[in-house]
């Protein structure tokens, strides 16, 4: 994700379950023509979608998840505020279904389900 995109866009990243990997990875590219690029860390394999300073996503290996719910992880924009949007997801008709955790360098995340049902994953490069 880009410092762009933390400070202008409300959608920063998705993630894309997958049953097949080179099957998916050669769709998007495919019908996206775009680079999909793989890669492994701590031995699990995923595939990035191109995205320069755009929003980004990638292929997840999640067989469970594909055509079922929740789908596609799509993360949303709370940057410096991960905390306070958890405080009020419940409090506004939501549920906390995972709590905020480290992804490695790319921040933190929680995992939601909106008042309409939904589930989303909050983003924030801070732990705040």
């Amino acid at each position: 994700m880009s410092e762009f995109n933390a400070k202008h866009n409300r959608v920063v990243w998705m993630d894309i379950p997958v049953a097949d990997l080179d099957r998916a990875v050669a769709f998007y590219k495919g019908v996206l023509a775009i680079e999909v690029t793989r890669e492994s860390v701590d031995g699990f394999e995923f595939a990035i979608l191109a995205h320069d300073k755009g929003n980004g996503g990638c292929l997840v290996p999640m067989p469970d998840h594909v055509g079922a719910k929740p789908g596609p992880h799509v993360y949303l924009n709370t940057d410096g505020r991960i905390r306070d949007a958890l405080a009020k997801t419940a409090v506004l008709g939501g549920e906390i279904t995972q709590d905020v955790h480290p992804i490695g360098p790319h921040g933190f995340r929680a995992f939601i389900t909106d008042s309409e049902g939904n589930t989303f994953v909050l983003h924030s490069y801070t732990d705040a």
